[in-house]
């Protein structure tokens, strides 16, 4: 498929991670975009939440290989958005958390792939920082969740930090590279027609 016929029809998008802060800002954005989403969460008290947003909930643990491989298959997606995160409530326990973030980030990345290939191979797109994370076990995982979707000639989304309502970051913008939250949703669904490689997103 071409990259321009990406943009110009209807897609059956398959979002990873879509309860989390920018997956419920992103869904009702693809959905007016003429876009069909399936939008997976592990939570099944979100799928109410997400099926007002107009989207196809699917309940499913991205560490459940079986599971998450039925689920891609049924849907057949034309389009997988990863924008999967482990980040806990109180960002003073990010660094403490981080190889919770950093499974997700190289195990759950590895089995979308692998549904994806199993499912036909739909394009994958997937989030990364715009920014140097410490050194550590979320900073090496940055590192492998792009050599991983490049390699399946996919594009890689460098966000940098989220501010606005539901970020950490709601009184006031963080540090540059930054983006709010509306702005970060608004540049995903623009990069669903992008050539494989890396899309900066910022202000």
């Amino acid at each position: 498929m071409s990259e321009g016929a990406l943009t110009d029809r209807n897609l059956r998008v398959f979002l990873a991670g879509a309860s989390g802060v920018l997956g419920q800002q992103l869904v009702p954005r693809l959905v007016q975009a003429g876009h069909l989403v399936g939008a997976m969460t592990r939570s099944s008290g979100k799928t109410e939440l997400l099926r007002r947003l107009g989207a196809e909930p699917i309940v499913c643990d991205v560490f459940d290989r079986e599971a998450l491989l039925q689920a891609v298959c049924d849907f057949d997606p034309d389009v997988m958005l990863n924008e999967l995160t482990d980040l806990p409530d109180d960002v003073e326990q990010i660094s403490a958390l981080a190889e919770r973030d950093a499974r997700i980030r190289t195990e759950g990345t590895q089995n979308l792939i692998e549904a994806a290939r199993q499912s036909g191979s739909p394009k994958i797109l997937a989030q990364s920082v715009a920014w140097q994370l410490p050194d550590g076990p979320d900073a090496d995982a940055v590192v492998v969740l792009e050599r991983l979707v490049l390699a399946e000639g996919g594009v890689v989304l460098r966000y940098g930090q989220l501010y606005g309502p539901g970020t950490y970051n709601e009184q006031q913008p963080p540090a540059e590279p930054r983006v709010h939250i509306d702005r970060a949703a608004e540049r995903t669904v623009e990069a669903l027609g992008q050539p494989t490689g890396v899309v900066l997103i910022t202000d």
